[in-house]
């Protein structure tokens, strides 16, 4: 039969393909002469299950038949089994899922009518925007969010760490550290300011931050309620592969069953397994909503966390210290990493380097009280002991995947982190079961990568798109108090992938003209691209060091999601004066050993 060229006909016959996944427990689509359809089939009959088969070659539209199938699974080969409804996959899987015990528990599921088309776990920004969008979709959705307190009894709302303790409060706190220099930077300007200090009330500012997060919270919950989608503040964990328990704050178990499962769960703060770690440190849970100011602090990690918190306090006019196992920004550009430290370290955050701590003991209680903490060094056996009023750790975060039961549902995670290993459409081992966002493994920990890989897979899920995430030249900023934005490859990692010979590396320093007037940051901010030479010089790595990175990093971000060039860059017309222009003429190369300082508006 001829190829389907109208809507109307493909339409039938995709509702011909869901009849028949629908009516049947096991729908084999198969070739008669496949080796491997062959083997799926024989491994039905030894578990003695009756299982309907399409054979493909048999029948005269067979090649529609297929191309429906690719569209609706994303999978263009044979066998294509399904289970219950659930998509299985080819060969590999079924045999993999049958290894894993995954098989036995869909074929006991027969005729199962769920709760739920989809039930998401997590309230984070993936886990809300996935829902939403599945329930426009027409689907029936569950979100259950629970907030396990720190141990500093903290909790927050709707909309995950960004919303409560990450992106908003952080980006929010590092303006008011900005607003500083700025207050500074305008007597040069000719404003005739109190020449007293000016003071910063650190209550006014946490109440007001966090007047805007509870907005955002109850915005959430509206949305989802608009959208009919039944938000559930319990917490989820799985007590069979399609069946939740969900636990309230008093205690009250309800269960519920969905025919899908995205988990959306997130990460938390890692503490470090130290006496008095949990006793007396806070960490980024509990700083946002810090009743007080938290006076002279430490803290403890060089995560992009450590540093962006350590800066903004520091900008507050506190007595800051960082204190530093090994490198910063561990996963980033080190050229870039090693700058920002130095920017940090030249306007008054001091820096431990080389140094762990083993333990923090309470000296005096209050608001805030006093700490000692005890460190040592890991190149020596010397020790050290220093006295804070606020001990902040920042040592990374750990994924929340532990205490779900994922183990009842068959889902594998990797032991050493509790990160979910997903296939390329976000799905794990278990068919039904998908993951996305900072648990996934071995990919970005980013708001905006968690919202479009859940709207993405919403649509794949319920509306026969095909689009997947993109997990390629992802631009990010770190809101180090000179911001670092950066997209693509580290230097190091690019060296490491295509070799040093094959890469040509263009810099240059940069004097932002805001700064001049005050006579501030000469020729501290820095500019680089990475370009690789056997592909047209296509731009590979670009990192910005400077005001407004986030903005800058961006538009730039989409360039070379389109295959930006450095000739491209050079035949671009920059915006005079700002400092995004400074892509538009770098000229010097780091193997020329060339001088990269620029002398005001260098034209």
């Amino acid at each position: 039969m001829p190829p389907i060229d109208n809507d109307t006909g493909r339409n039938q016959l995709k509702s011909r393909i869901q009849e028949l996944i629908d009516s049947n427990q096991v729908l084999v689509f198969s070739k008669s002469y496949c080796p491997f359809c062959v083997k799926v089939k024989d491994l039905f009959k030894e578990l003695n299950v009756n299982c309907n088969v399409v054979e493909l070659d048999l029948i005269d539209d067979g090649s529609n038949y297929q191309e429906l199938l690719l569209e609706m699974t994303r999978q263009k080969t044979v066998p294509n089994v399904f289970v219950n409804k659930t998509h299985i996959g080819g060969c590999d899987k079924t045999m993999q899922a049958h290894k894993d015990g995954i098989l036995q528990k869909l074929l006991c599921r027969e005729n199962e009518v769920y709760e739920y088309d989809l039930i998401v776990i997590g309230g984070g920004s993936g886990g809300l925007a996935c829902s939403k969008e599945a329930a426009m979709l027409g689907k029936k959705v569950m979100v259950l969010d629970y907030v396990v307190p720190t141990p500093k009894g903290n909790t927050w709302g709707l909309g995950g760490t960004c919303v409560n303790v990450g992106c908003i409060p952080k980006k929010l706190m590092h303006q008011t550290a900005l607003l500083g220099t700025s207050m500074q930077d305008a007597r040069k300007f000719g404003w005739e300011l109190p020449e007293e200090t000016v003071k910063h009330n650190w209550e006014m500012m946490k109440t007001a931050v966090n007047n805007y997060i509870g907005s955002l919270n109850w915005g959430y919950r509206v949305a989802l309620r608009d959208k009919n989608v039944n938000y559930v503040n319990s917490y989820a964990e799985f007590i069979e592969p399609h069946k939740i328990k969900a636990t309230n704050k008093r205690g009250k178990e309800t269960f519920h069953t969905a025919a899908k499962f995205i988990l959306a769960t997130g990460e938390r703060p890692r503490y470090m397994g130290i006496p008095g770690d949990k006793e007396y440190c806070i960490t980024s849970d509990d700083l946002f909503s810090l009743p007080h100011c938290p006076g002279k602090t430490l803290v403890i990690g060089a995560s992009y966390v450590a540093l962006e918190c350590g800066g903004f306090l520091a900008g507050l006019g506190l007595d800051v210290t960082v204190m530093v196992r090994s490198i910063l920004l561990r996963g980033f550009d080190q050229d870039m990493a090693n700058r920002a430290g130095e920017h940090m370290e030249e306007h008054g955050v001091k820096f431990l380097r080389k140094y762990v701590p083993v333990k923090v003991e309470e000296l005096e209680a209050g608001t805030p009280g006093r700490l000692k903490v005890t460190a040592k060094s890991t190149e020596s056996d010397e020790t050290i002991e220093g006295e804070y009023n606020t001990v902040l750790i920042a040592v990374g975060r750990d994924a929340c995947t532990g205490k779900i039961g994922l183990d009842q549902a068959g889902v594998k995670v990797n032991p050493k982190n509790g990160k979910v290993p997903v296939n390329d459409e976000e799905q794990t081992n278990v068919p039904h079961i998908y993951a996305i966002g900072d648990i996934l493994e071995g990919k970005w920990e980013l708001t905006p990568v968690a919202i479009q890989a859940g709207k993405l897979l919403a649509r794949r899920l319920y509306a026969g798109a095909s689009l997947k995430c993109d997990y390629v030249n992802v631009p990010t900023t770190v809101f180090t108090p000179l911001e670092y934005g950066a997209c693509g490859h580290s230097e190091e990692k690019a060296i490491e992938l295509y070799g040093q010979d094959n890469l040509e590396v263009y810099h240059s320093l940069f004097w932002p003209l805001e700064f001049t007037v005050p006579n501030r940051d000469n020729n501290k901010c820095y500019s680089k691209i990475i370009c690789n030479k056997l592909d047209n010089d296509r731009v590979i790595g670009f990192h910005y060091l400077g005001p407004n990175a986030g903005e800058v990093t961006q538009g730039y971000g989409v360039a070379m999601k389109c295959g930006l060039t450095k000739e491209q860059l050079d035949n671009t017309i920059g915006i005079h004066p700002t400092c995004a222009e400074i892509f538009t003429t770098m000229e010097v190369t780091k193997s020329s050993g060339g001088d990269i300082t620029q002398a005001g508006c260098d034209l």
